[in-house]
């Protein structure tokens, strides 16, 4: 049986690569299974291959742990197609999504077929290893950490709109309170200025005007 030699980088890292010898007789689970070995991830999560072209253009996908959408699609399943029924091309390629919910892409082509296998060797196995791939949850994900309970949210956002409450209520005394007292001194004080300078200003203009009337009758 010939062996496949598959070239596995990722698409995001190129500078981390695995290069895997697979026998062309055995399925794509199998091939998932040693991706994640040769990179040290959890391979129990949802993941396809798709047969891709040159340009790295998804086309038919064979699929992992599928989804409801994906079993009604009648997507392909790993473990029922082996890797020699999509092998159409002597440097074949593969765009292969790891983990949906926290996705990792690599690009899998096929660098040479190797028509006799080492009897000492358990395929898959990993002939080539470069590079330190990332962590399989970055930094973003902590699976041993819960996320906080609807009661802890709930007394945040009680705790936040109470805050904004109470600034739009002392908003308001101030417009109720203050602001009619402010009005108060500003127009009632002028007012009462107004109405004081206003009835001296009459009363020396009727002193004015009687000094006047006097002096005419003097002369």
């Amino acid at each position: 049986m010939a062996l496949y030699r598959f070239r596995v980088s990722f698409e995001d890292y190129d500078d981390v690569v695995r290069e895997i010898d697979i026998r062309s007789g055995q399925t794509f689970e199998d091939l998932h299974r040693a991706i994640h070995q040769a990179i040290g991830y959890n391979c129990e999560f949802p993941s396809s291959f798709y047969v891709s072209n040159d340009q790295w253009i998804k086309g038919e996908e064979i699929t992992y742990l599928p989804n409801q959408r994906r079993i009604d699609r009648g997507v392909a399943l790993m473990d029922k197609i082996k890797l020699s029924s999509r092998i159409d091309d002597p440097h074949q390629k593969f765009y292969y999504t790891s983990n949906f919910d926290r996705p990792f892409d690599f690009h899998i082509e096929l660098l040479k077929i190797i028509l006799e296998e080492n009897p000492n060797t358990v395929y898959p196995a990993v002939v080539k290893s470069a590079g330190e791939p990332p962590k399989q949850f970055g930094n973003v994900f902590n699976p041993t950490t819960l996320p906080p309970t609807s009661e802890e949210f709930d007394f945040l956002n009680e705790m936040e709109y109470s805050e904004e409450d109470a600034a739009e209520g002392f908003s308001e005394v101030n417009d109720e309170e203050g602001g009619e007292d402010n009005d108060d001194i500003m127009n009632g004080g002028d007012e009462e200025e107004e109405d004081e300078f206003g009835s001296e200003f009459s009363d020396n203009e009727g002193f004015e005007d009687e000094g006047h009337s006097q002096g005419h009758d003097d002369y």
